[in-house]
């Protein structure tokens, strides 16, 4: 095929010999009037036409439109420099997008205190933290620590809370909260609110969270009401202690702060994946957050709608760790050494006896009670469990038909009591209690 600027020779008229002494005795004069004058007077008219075509702002911008990009729309790089362009639009629009969708469901959350002085006299305090709307009809899910701070020292004591009020996005009205059930072990609460027509969250699956995942943490820190952060999620599965309970957590860089607890931490598809928890601080620590994965809250917050409380499994035995210099020392496997067996409990009708060294459960190596209660949690009460024990330089299976917790140690976990997790003996050292 061809176009305008190809060129057609036909060899029975192009290039013949006569034609070379022709072209050699060309004067100056002849070129001028065959060949410069009309390539000059084509310059001159085309460069009339385009400088009239810039003086019409239509025909300019259509000029300029063609020939500069509107948006970098993919990743370039210059050989030159070695700097690569990114394209951000897609990350903002999905953070606007992803704000506008959760924003909505999230709450703020004051508290009010009262607070007795050692000095005389009392007060109140308020306290502000976050909560994620779970249903249309007024149920929000929370931390228990945002609304059950009762604490004590030598010179004060804080109270139950006496007040609870709810307001909700892009709204002046407060709504007072009732405290529907809570429970320490989780750090996990909920409230309900008189009122309808409310948009819930959409709820993710934790469990299928990756390391390096877009996430933003929306809630209202320091007071900030509906502030939103946005990060990585940084870790999976941590274990973080505070105070006394154990969280298996997602890390995450998204920035929480005071007020953020009980907010959304999202993907980025809008989903909640996680209940902002708590950070680490302190002179060399930045962005640590946890966030509790929303996956191991459905079960829980089920059977705060439905009993107040949570019905969980219960073997009933006090233990120590065996590490691994310890097991070295007394020649001994690495696992949960039983300290005190509870009477009537599943593990004496079972046969559990003190000096044994459980190493397994269900198959799976325990080296801790962090890592039992973490297994055991996974069963419910009725279920039959196989425990690994090592006794008498023997390894022997014993299997534990799990009870519910007695009456008397929910209370306990409820109130966040030292005994959650730890029991002193006689000798003044600690034990960790697993139920």
């Amino acid at each position: 095929m061809n176009n305008e600027n190809d060129f057609n020779f036909n060899n029975d008229n192009t290039f013949r010999t006569s034609s070379v002494k022709t072209v050699k005795n060309y004067s100056s004069t002849g070129f001028g009037k065959s060949v410069f004058v009309p390539f000059l007077s084509g310059i001159v008219g085309a460069t009339l036409v385009i400088g009239t075509c810039f003086g019409v702002p239509t025909i300019k911008n259509k000029l300029l439109q063609g020939s500069v990009p509107k948006q970098i729309t993919t990743s370039t790089s210059s050989s030159d420099s070695g700097t690569n362009l990114i394209n951000l639009s897609n990350y903002s629009d999905t953070s606007i997008a992803v704000a506008e969708k959760v924003l909505p469901s999230v709450v703020g959350i004051t508290v009010t205190y009262q607070i007795s002085s050692v000095f005389g006299g009392n007060s109140t305090s308020d306290a502000t933290g976050s909560g994620i709307i779970i249903s249309e009809d007024g149920y929000i899910l929370t931390n228990n620590h945002v609304i059950s701070s009762e604490s004590s020292s030598s010179y004060f004591e804080i109270g139950k809370a006496t007040s609870i009020k709810i307001n909700l996005y892009d709204s002046e009205e407060t709504f007072e909260a009732t405290v529907v059930g809570t429970d320490s072990y989780t750090d996990l609460a909920v409230l309900k609110i008189d009122k309808t027509g409310l948009i819930p969250a959409t709820l993710g699956n934790s469990d299928n969270v990756k390391v390096g995942e877009f996430v933003m943490a929306i809630g209202n820190p320091l007071g900030m009401d509906y502030s939103v952060t946005s990060g990585i999620v940084s870790a999976i599965d941590r274990e973080v202690e505070s105070d006394g309970s154990v969280y298996y957590a997602i890390q995450t860089d998204a920035a929480i702060n005071s007020g953020n607890s009980g907010g959304a931490l999202v993907n980025a598809n809008g989903e909640v994946i996680g209940v902002n928890t708590l950070k680490f601080s302190g002179t060399g620590i930045e962005g640590i957050g946890f966030a509790i994965p929303i996956s191991s809250t459905t079960s829980i917050v089920n059977q705060l709608i439905e009993h107040q409380t949570v019905k969980r499994p219960y073997i009933g035995i006090y233990g120590s760790s065996v590490d691994s210099t310890t097991a070295k020392r007394y020649n001994l496997p690495e696992g949960i050494y039983i300290e005190d067996v509870e009477k009537d409990s599943p593990a004496e009708k079972a046969g559990l006896k003190t000096s044994d060294i459980i190493t397994k459960i269900e198959g799976n190596d325990v080296k801790s009670v962090n890592e039992l209660n973490k297994i055991k949690y996974t069963h419910n009460i009725g279920d039959t469990v196989t425990l690994s024990v090592y006794r008498n330089n023997e390894n022997i299976d014993i299997e534990i038909l799990l009870a519910e917790t007695p009456a008397e140690d929910k209370t306990e976990e409820n109130n966040n009591q030292p005994t959650q997790n730890y029991k002193p003996n006689n000798s003044g050292s600690i034990f960790d209690l697993f139920r």
